[in-house]
């Protein structure tokens, strides 16, 4: 279940009340191509083989996405000492994991999951409503930087102008094509069915980078360009749940209906 948006006065939150990542993560349009693109960059990862370990992710994609939208929100929206305690959750999960496969995760395969975080939040945010400012990016790097160092990661960048260089360094070694991204993929159009399948991809293609796109082999233009503005025009109208409804897998209306703030 997802984290219902309950505040209480007086807590000090881990992400300040007026931030733009609240803003970012209280959207669902926006956190859907959050993990549209996290889900093309995950299946390419060199380390995406730790994903398999368990069997969660290709044997239920859908209910993987839910689980970490559900830990992602719980540190957005809580107190800092709630979102303390599930940062620790988090790391002490992943340990279990590793003590079972009895190896560690490496520490760049944290980092990589982190700097998606922070890439398709502000992707995803500027494809549906404004570039955002310097500082609000600032702000994006800096909530999930802080994540990572309450999961002890090093070498994170210190800035969100490192945080660039960092990112494209990490692009350009930590991807490839393997028998796991075919198989990923396959796993996506199996769960979601070949239409829905196909809005995925073509909403991938909006938010991944350059590097994504190329080993993919995606095409620079989306089908969804000209149907955005559209989609824009029925949010505004109250109806981009009928849309919804017609795109979503039916067992997810209600999570995803969840997933907007006061929504």
């Amino acid at each position: 279940m997802l984290l219902a948006m309950e505040e209480t006065p007086g807590a000090s939150w881990f992400v300040a009340q007026d931030s733009i990542v609240r803003k970012i993560w209280g959207n669902a349009d926006i956190i859907l191509f959050i993990f549209a693109g996290a889900a093309a960059e995950f299946a390419l990862n060199k380390a995406v083989d730790w994903l398999y370990f368990t069997g969660k992710l290709p044997a239920d994609p859908l209910g993987r996405l839910f689980s970490t939208v559900s830990y992602a929100r719980r540190i957005v929206f809580a107190p800092a000492d709630e979102a303390k305690k599930t940062i620790d959750t988090i790391r002490n999960i992943h340990g279990a994991v590793e003590a079972a496969r009895g190896t560690a995760i490496p520490d760049w395969a944290y980092r990589d999951v982190l700097f998606m975080l922070i890439h398709y939040s502000i992707a995803s945010y500027e494809l549906f409503e404004r570039r955002l400012t310097d500082t609000e990016k600032e702000e994006v790097f800096d909530v999930f930087y802080r994540v990572g160092a309450g999961m002890g990661l090093k070498e994170l960048p210190l800035n969100y102008s490192e945080w660039l260089q960092a990112r494209d360094a990490h692009l350009e070694a930590d991807l490839k094509q393997s028998a796991y991204t075919a198989d990923l993929f396959k796993q996506y159009k199996k769960h979601l069915g070949a239409m829905r399948f196909r809005v995925l991809i073509e909403g991938q293609k909006l938010v991944v980078p350059r590097r994504v796109k190329q080993l993919l082999d995606f095409k620079d233009f989306s089908l969804l360009t000209p149907v955005l503005p559209v989609y824009k025009v029925t949010r505004l109208m109250k109806m981009d749940w009928m849309l919804k409804n017609l795109l979503l897998p039916a067992a997810y209306k209600e999570e995803i209906r969840g997933l907007d703030v006061g929504g």
